[in-house]
């Protein structure tokens, strides 16, 4: 009932000039701590409960995409760590695979299970810069500190990797740009040891908070159907149980090569969001403790010399070499034509890479799907109904990082 309705049906009629039978409008953010970045809704109300909301973005557009145009398929690839960049690698990663889709490219395999190993480890970063972060937004400090301590040693790990904590590139086209070193094996073996025992500990701080689960449980419902009508995907598809994640409908990397599976939601509210990201984040441990048990030994990256460069071991050192190499990164090679999509399971959903290529060694148009992108579109429909305060829970629940969503 609203408030108008229940002030009409009030039989005390003293009651009636207290209530506010108007709509009001209230601009929240672009300068918001709990935006997660530069966003703005419009949210019309009715008291405290949201009648409309319409997400305003663009504020933190580059024109990322037109740069793909300006550049070879090779120089894009750091541009990529700036769309997402609390996990750059899995950025690094959806392009990669798709310019691959696009050249035929077969990368060898123990390239494959490296990159599944540190597409894992990045994903539990994403989770865990999600967990700290929402229960910030709600009131629960400590789990904060408790995930940042976690993610540190795992951003300790990708500094030792290639050089970088944040913004990251390591993935190649056809394979990856260096080996793990015996030190970065053993790291992640410890972590995958003790990390089990950290999710415990987050889930003991907010399985029976009173506060969590009140501004969770029945929170932002969606129905699977509706998800689906939206263009969900991800924690957040699977919160509503579709049973949808590419990595077995469509297996890249290794996975189709170890045992894990994919948790569902029954509710499609936002504690069934969170419980999907703690699961997740306990069958990365399983997959990168069975790719680090099975790791094949062979070359990291593929032999195509038109296409990628040559790995250190077959680099002459003549001056033709060194020529040679300077003009296949700044010139680039010549693609076919044709136009290809290529999506990823990223920690947020389906990222996606959509490349036209007219023969030329830079991409002719190139489309990014972002899911933070998309699951804004469904916020007017998951907020409507809710309070003020639950909008933050919202944006939340989607896990959005403005750089992937604005570009």
């Amino acid at each position: 009932m609203s408030i108008i309705d229940l002030a009409k049906s009030t039989p005390d009629k003293k009651v009636l000039p207290l209530l506010r039978t108007e709509e009001l409008l209230l601009n929240l953010g672009p300068q918001h701590p709990s935006t997660h970045g530069v966003l703005k809704v419009v949210l019309t109300l009715e008291g405290e409960r949201i009648v409309k909301s319409v997400p305003v973005l663009g504020y933190l557009h580059r024109g990322v995409e037109k740069i793909a145009e300006t550049i070879t398929y090779h120089q894009f690839i750091p541009h990529t760590d700036r769309l997402d960049y609390v996990c750059a690698m899995y950025n690094n990663f959806a392009y990669v695979r798709a310019v691959e889709k696009l050249l035929g490219i077969t990368v060898p395999e123990r390239a494959e299970f490296l990159r599944t190993i540190v597409a894992e480890v990045q994903r539990i970063i994403g989770h865990l810069f999600w967990l700290g972060t929402q229960a910030l937004d709600i009131g629960a400090m400590t789990v904060f500190f408790y995930t940042f301590r976690e993610r540190e040693v795992l951003l300790e790990i990708f500094d030792d990797l290639c050089g970088a904590r944040l913004t990251t590139s390591w993935y190649r086209i056809g394979g990856v740009e260096r080996d793990f070193t015996p030190k970065i094996i053993d790291d992640i073996y410890r972590f995958v040891d003790s990390f089990p025992e950290k999710i415990v500990e987050y889930d003991t701080l907010l399985v029976n908070n009173r506060i969590w689960m009140s501004r969770t449980r029945g929170i932002a419902v969606i129905s699977g159907e509706d998800a689906v009508a939206f263009g969900l995907s991800g924690s957040t598809l699977r919160g509503s149980g579709v049973d949808y994640d590419l990595r077995k409908v469509s297996p890249y990397g290794a996975y189709d090569k170890v045992e894990w599976r994919v948790p569902l939601g029954t509710n499609g509210d936002t504690y069934d969001r969170y419980w999907i990201r703690m699961e997740e984040m306990k069958e990365s441990s399983k997959i990168i403790r069975q790719c680090l048990d099975r790791l094949p030994s062979g070359p990291i990256l593929a032999y195509l010399p038109k296409i990628v460069l040559p790995q250190k071991d077959r680099v002459f050192t003549d001056m033709e070499s060194m020529i040679y190499q300077f003009k296949l990164f700044s010139e680039g090679f010549k693609a076919p034509e044709g136009d290809i999509y290529c999506g990823t399971e990223a920690h947020k959903g389906e990222l996606g890479f959509y490349i036209v290529s007219k023969g030329g060694s830079k991409p002719y148009r190139m489309k990014i799907r972002a899911p933070s992108f998309v699951h804004m579109g469904a916020f007017d429909h998951m907020a409507k109904g809710y309070m003020i305060a639950d909008v933050i829970t919202i944006f939340g629940t989607y896990d959005i990082v403005m750089g992937e969503c604005d570009r």
